[in-house]
């Protein structure tokens, strides 16, 4: 944790920022431009500077309709950067939903595992979680990025997605792993295409089970079905970034343990506005 995040009131615990470092050429938002170990190594550098609390490295891009890339690759992209990253003293967290690169990042000094699978698309994530007794974070999913969005069908959002977690929680405690080290994650824009995706920003409380949460909005398109209007290029996903910061505030003010966001510096200053105003608020009732 950097300096200036030291600066918020302690009485306030604070959402976390985790910054997003794609090591892939291909993902929805930056994909190609921190491909290289030395660029996405400096970039992890910018964001924890512009106030991200950890870094979550992926070399597996899982925007709509991606194709799988085989273990070697993904191990090859992230494994030299979670390294030296650790190395460098940054909190370090792997998303993969490959159990062997989670294991070996987890070695390397990856303190985190985000599976964004929840544990579906290996069956020996759970094992390697309760063996290396790492945070976990499990996400809401229902299929790989090729058909996920055919997947879009709710008759209740909240419900299906609470308890689809909790199966999932439920499996993950089976395997070993404590239950006081799962964060859940709703999985925004994943198997949920538009306004499904707003009902599990509105009421965390209601699917979360009690477990923390990471919110994970991003530039996603989602946000650009509501901020499009003539003259904004809404299908440019850097057009979102204050939709972003606005979700991240909203966020914090429900709770959310952590939100996973590209632009560090402006969501680290929505969580510190929110930290004031929430301890303004305690200290005059």
């Amino acid at each position: 944790m950097t300096a200036a995040r030291h600066a918020v009131p302690a009485s306030t615990a604070a959402t976390l920022v985790m910054g997003i470092l794609n090591v892939t050429p291909d993902s929805f938002s930056d994909g190609g431009r921190f491909a290289g170990t030395d660029a996405a190594i400096a970039h992890a550098h910018r964001m924890v500077a512009n106030g991200a609390d950890m870094v979550d490295v992926g070399g597996e891009s899982t925007r709509p309709g991606a194709q799988r890339v085989e273990p070697a690759e993904e191990l090859q992209r992230v494994l030299p950067v979670v390294r030296a990253l650790a190395q460098d003293g940054i909190k370090v967290s792997i998303d993969t939903m490959r159990a062997s690169t989670a294991e070996a990042c987890v070695v390397a000094g990856a303190t985190l595992v985000n599976d964004v699978s929840g544990g579906l698309a290996d069956r020996d994530m759970g094992a390697v979680v309760a063996a290396t007794n790492v945070n976990y974070i499990a996400m809401h999913w229902r299929a790989h990025s090729t058909t996920m969005d055919a997947q879009d069908r709710y008759e209740d959002v909240l419900r299906e997605v609470r308890d689809e977690i909790a199966a999932r929680v439920e499996s993950l405690v089976a395997a070993g792993v404590s239950a006081d080290r799962i964060i859940v994650d709703p999985g925004l824009g994943f198997s949920k295409v538009s306004d499904t995706n707003w009902p599990l920003l509105a009421r965390l409380n209601e699917w979360s089970g009690g477990h923390r949460v990471l919110i994970g909005a991003s530039r996603k398109r989602f946000l650009g079905t509501v901020i499009a209007r003539p003259g904004i290029d809404a299908a440019d996903p850097a057009r979102r970034d204050h939709a972003t910061t606005a979700v991240t505030a909203l966020a914090a003010q429900a709770g959310a343990w952590a939100v996973r966001v590209h632009d560090a510096r402006a969501s680290s200053d929505a969580v510190r506005v929110v930290s004031a105003w929430q301890n303004a608020f305690d200290a005059t009732r």
